[in-house]
């Protein structure tokens, strides 16, 4: 009964996101302001009707009704509670159920949260969201759909989640990337209302950046959540490993930053607009191209689902009719963007159109490293396997430019600036860029390393000139003329020099070790003895499997860690957990492998300096977009919008 009702809702929210879609875009041609008015009641009422649905297919996975499909395929008697929840979105159908009821949370939220929002821009925003509500609610229905019984139950023990992602890691992963991907479907709205309007208005911009700006910070969230999960829970000691799902979060991200930057020049210069449309088109296709990677079966990856050609074909056409749709109204409308002016090559809008540039062609790059194997094959020209080298050899070099940018960009006045100017606000900060690191690495290395010099000298020269901005800009205006907005591009500044520390010295000094202990032995790892303590057998919920115990010691300090390996009960899936010694400038990381004679185990051991910096620096950035998202300025009245936006214009 329970699963019936889930389903009788989904088909009710569909029913609604058709009217959404309707009677709304009627309202605005025939002038019906309670029309409009409603499509904010249709809007809650989606979510409201999704919100059911989803909460019915929780309460048949926390209560084990294996006489549904999906349940029975992704959950089992001996699983967790809390990895019961997990188990909702484990799957295809679940992960679908996740999506729309996310698309429905935005809604709601630009519905209710948007009172100084034109009430025609409202309208075709949430209008724009209907269609694609109705897309997407039709995918579950048609081809996905969670709810499906079957009449007679043969399996009365589930055949259990997937090991792998049976993690904490799991429980914030995947709905805080599906938040980043789906978030980025208001932004697409935004620019779609404003191209079918026929203008884009100086304060478009305005309306528009806060959306975008939270759903990049849910995306910043998830990769970097995603990054932490895999380095934890795979039991390779690496944080990313350009695994095509990877990348197709990854790709929206870079578009999306691009966006957040151009964004800024649109409010305050009234430039880009074209570019600005075409970003926010861009990041939302992105993310549906990603959906369309990981649903239609056309990569093998450890996210990917494996799903049927019916599901895939659905994808494709629905990716087309958004994509095609939404680059023929940016053609149709590309001669009402123009702007007239051009601004002066060495300006903020230039060094922020150039970090732009270089953030699309590193995606362009991404892309054709993640599609073209998928290509080769599909033309019958055999298989192609496109790995890290081809990334870090495309991604480093496009990246030191863009951190020089950086750098220099946050000096730069609007409209125009002068080289001289520049280079006495920063002459300093780059000559101590350049001596401080190898400074550094004289002092706490024996082992010169190209990479790590270079990386620790772009790692400084960002925080350096941002530290050197910051007090010119105080000096000018005073602290309290220092707006929040400001302060959460320092914060992500920094974050960004902080992960390039992480990667650079983790990369260069990192140290992995392949062998062979028993309990009693030991061994060394750069200057540290790890000790094979003892081993136990070790019963879980759903599983069993060894425990380990080993002594890390260095002079007169010690700690004790366990690795395990496990053996799920249901499936005989062996999993390693590995267990790591943490502290900020290191971690030691060790993993169990296979049991051998004599008692013994195959053992990796790694050494990872500064390698918490990576997701320190990630959550630096997610702190910074939180920082910049409680600016002042995105919440003022219509009126105050409009003021401003006149100022801007005179």
């Amino acid at each position: 009964m329970i699963a019936e009702i889930g389903l009788f809702s989904l088909i009710l929210a569909l029913l609604v996101a058709l009217m959404l879609a309707t009677v709304p875009l009627a309202g605005l041609y025939l002038k019906r302001e309670a029309w409009m008015e409603s499509a904010r009641t249709y809007a809650g009422l989606q979510f409201l009707f999704v919100s059911i649905a989803y909460f019915c297919l929780t309460f048949c996975f926390l209560n084990d009704d294996f006489s549904v499909v999906y349940v029975v395929s992704n959950s089992s008697v001996l699983l967790p509670w809390f990895y019961k929840l997990c188990a909702v979105w484990g799957g295809h159908e679940g992960s679908m159920l996740l999506w729309v009821a996310i698309l429905s949370f935005w809604m709601i939220l630009v519905g209710y949260l948007s009172s100084s929002l034109d009430k025609e821009m409202r309208t075709r925003v949430l209008v724009v969201l209907g269609w694609l509500s109705i897309g997407f609610i039709l995918f579950l229905l048609t081809t996905s759909n969670p709810f499906l019984r079957q009449f007679q139950v043969l399996n009365t023990q589930g055949r259990d989640l997937n090991p792998l992602l049976q993690d904490p890691g799991f429980l914030f992963h995947p709905p805080m990337l599906y938040m980043g991907y789906v978030g980025f479907s208001v932004a697409f709205a935004f620019a779609i209302a404003a191209l079918w309007a026929g203008k884009v208005e100086s304060s478009w911009s305005k309306w528009t950046r806060p959306w975008t700006l939270a759903a990049w910070c849910c995306l910043t969230a998830g990769i970097t959540l995603g990054s932490w999960w895999a380095y934890r829970e795979l039991g390779w000691g690496g944080w990313w490993f350009w695994d095509p799902v990877e990348n197709a979060s990854f790709m929206p991200w870079l578009v999306g930053t691009a966006l957040l930057h151009s964004l800024a020049v649109t409010e305050q210069r009234q430039q880009f607009k074209a570019w600005t449309m075409l970003l926010a088109i861009a990041a939302f296709s992105l993310s549906l191209i990603g959906t369309f990677l990981v649903r239609s079966g056309v990569l093998t990856s450890v996210h990917a689902f494996a799903v049927d050609p019916q599901r895939g074909l659905f994808i494709l056409a629905f990716l087309l009719m958004v994509i095609g749709g939404s680059l023929l109204l940016f053609l149709f409308r590309a001669q009402t963007l123009q702007t007239g002016t051009s601004p002066s090559p060495v300006s903020r809008e230039s060094a922020l159109l150039l970090n732009n540039v270089f953030l699309v062609v590193i995606m362009l790059t991404v892309l054709m490293g993640t599609v073209y194997p998928l290509l080769v094959e599909g033309l019958g020209l055999g298989k192609l396997s496109v790995g890290a080298p081809y990334f870090n050899a495309v991604f480093v070099p496009l990246m030191i430019p863009m951190l020089l940018i950086m750098g220099i960009g946050i000096h730069l006045k609007w409209n125009r600036d002068g080289w001289k100017a520049v280079y006495k606000r920063l002459n300093w900060t780059a000559l101590l860029s350049l001596v401080v690191p190898v400074v550094v690495l004289w002092l706490t290395s024996s082992q010169f390393d190209g990479s790590a010099l270079m990386g620790l000298i772009l790692a400084f020269w960002v925080i350096l000139s941002t530290f050197n901005a910051v007090i010119r800009r105080i000096k000018e205006r005073g602290l309290d003329g220092v707006g929040q907005a400001y302060w959460g591009m320092v914060v992500a500044h920094c974050g960004v020099a902080a992960s390039v520390i992480g990667i650079a010295v983790s990369t260069a000094y990192g140290i992995q070790d392949d062998v062979q202990m028993a309990p009693g032995t030991h061994v060394s790892l750069a200057g540290y003895q790890i000790d094979f303590m003892n081993q136990s057998d070790l019963v879980g919920p759903n599983y069993k499997g060894a425990r380990a115990e080993f002594k890390i010691s260095y002079h007169d300090k010690t700690s004790l860690i366990y690795p395990e390996k496990r053996v799920y009960s249901i499936g005989q899936m062996a999993m390693t957990e590995s267990a790591i010694d943490v502290t900020p400038f290191r971690d030691i990381y060790i993993a169990l492998g296979e049991p051998l004679a004599d008692n013994s185990w195959s053992v990796r051991l790694y050494y990872k300096p500064f390698v918490r910096w990576i997701w320190g620096g990630g959550f630096l950035i997610l702190a910074g977009g939180f920082l910049a998202l409680t600016d002042r300025r995105y919440y003022r009245s219509r009126t105050a919008v409009a003021v401003r936006a006149q100022e801007l214009e005179a």
